[in-house]
């Protein structure tokens, strides 16, 4: 059954959401970022909204962007929901760091290409 939003609404949902992200850390280093718990779990906020927008997407849009690895943005979504005091801060800041402004850019364009 297809998504009643939709695929390009659930990328906006995507960008949104990683633009709030970026929003909260644009100051923050490493230690600010583990110590201050509202940035932490706001963080962790939008990258269930991340993951479960990533989950509601078409298999069409899924098996035609291959190189964005949705399976783990979706059991990311899984382990910060369930596993919640699991949680690794390091892994969470690279992810932040290193893997979100990669999916920005990827999802920006499958948004640009939805229009």
């Amino acid at each position: 059954m297809p998504d009643k939003l939709g695929d390009k609404v659930r990328l906006q949902h995507i960008l949104f959401a990683i633009e709030e992200i970026e929003s909260y850390i644009a100051d923050a280093d490493f230690d600010i970022f583990v110590s201050n718990s509202m940035m932490f779990n706001a963080t962790l906020r939008q990258l269930e909204i991340i993951g479960e927008a990533a989950n509601r997407l078409s298999e069409n849009v899924l098996q035609n962007n291959v190189d964005i690895p949705w399976a783990r943005i979706i059991g990311l979504r899984n382990l910060v929901i369930h596993e919640y005091f699991g949680i690794d801060d390091i892994t969470i800041w690279n992810i932040v760091k290193i893997n979100i402004p990669d999916l920005k850019s990827k999802i920006k364009l499958l948004i640009e290409e939805a229009s």
